[in-house]
């Protein structure tokens, strides 16, 4: 196995002017936690109180979902809280399993992405070799994804074929690993308190339309996007590691419909993955100083990564 290539921050930093990025903070991350649900319950209210602005909550609360699934992420890797037992609570239950994922199984098939990042071994390398696509196979992909078919796949069919798999004495696969029947009963039990919730309060139906619909739409639309971004079509990416990843300069609209919390920032978390998420503009900002950060591959937008990664021609079938 060939492990992705590495480079110390020594060998871009003096110590003192790498010390910043190294802190970890006490209350940044529980209040990105805080904000995360902040704002998904404005835009329920918002969704209750003028039905008319569903569409808009619906595109608010599944940017919000992948949020979640980010400071899942941030957890993982011991970002999230300085306290491990409070990072690791965060990061399990008021984000992984909402969405109906378990921060435990998470870890190692993380960690084992950033050992192996673009390398035979990596297990997200399924996510990022297929591009570039041709236009009409991205638009497929992406209509599959707002009409729910991408969440019916993963969330119904695949933990089926993975138990089915597991009951008969199957070899494993990577998904394995993230599809657990801990993490799936979690996910049912979390959720049916919510609707259980929301039918208390009188409308049972916000469940649905302000939780399910986002969930089942607009996350798998800007889960993908997120993942085109971060490996799809980066030249030098399996030799370089400041080309491992993309970062994606994200306008305020990005940010607010595509990437929250400074995912867009990829490149720069896989330079240094220990960094947490707040630090990442700040570092982006150092790097860009230094020579060899002139190599890393810095998109304009996602609408021009979208282009990139379309930009195939011939015609797919999937």
């Amino acid at each position: 196995m060939s492990a992705a290539p590495r480079i110390s921050p020594a060998e871009v930093f003096a110590p003192d002017e790498w010390a910043p990025f190294q802190t970890r903070s006490i209350w940044k991350g529980p209040l990105l936690v805080l904000h995360c649900w902040g704002v998904i319950a404005l835009a329920i209210a918002a969704g209750i109180w003028q039905p008319i602005l569903i569409p808009l909550s619906v595109m608010i609360i599944g940017t919000r979902q992948l949020g979640l699934a980010i400071l899942m992420h941030e957890a993982a890797h011991g970002a999230l809280a300085k306290n491990l037992r409070l990072n690791d609570f965060l990061g399990h239950w008021l984000c992984a399993v909402p969405i109906g994922a378990s921060l435990d199984a998470y870890r190692p098939y993380h960690l084992s992405h950033h050992r192996f990042a673009q390398q035979p071994e990596d297990p997200d390398l399924v996510l990022s070799a297929p591009f570039p696509v041709s236009a009409t196979s991205l638009r497929r992909k992406m209509i599959r994804d707002l009409t729910g078919q991408t969440f019916f796949k993963q969330r119904v069919l695949l933990p089926l074929a993975v138990l089915r798999k597991r009951s008969a004495g199957g070899e494993a696969h990577a998904y394995d690993a993230i599809v657990t029947g801990r993490s799936v009963a979690a996910f049912l039990l979390v959720n049916a308190a919510m609707l259980l919730a929301f039918s208390l309060v009188g409308v049972w139906w916000a469940y649905f339309a302000l939780w399910l619909l986002p969930m089942a739409t607009w996350f798998p639309l800007v889960t993908r996007l997120r993942n085109i971004a971060e490996h799809a079509c980066v030249e030098g990416s399996a030799t370089d590691p400041f080309r491992a990843a993309r970062t994606t300069r994200a306008s305020l609209w990005e940010r607010a419909l595509i990437a929250p919390y400074w995912v867009n920032f990829h490149a720069e978390h896989h330079l240094f993955m220990h960094v947490p998420c707040w630090n990442l503009p700040r570092l982006h900002r150092a790097l860009r100083t230094t020579e060899p950060g002139t190599r890393m591959e810095v998109a304009s937008g996602y609408v021009s990564v979208l282009r990139k990664a379309a930009s195939a021609r011939v015609t797919e079938t999937a």
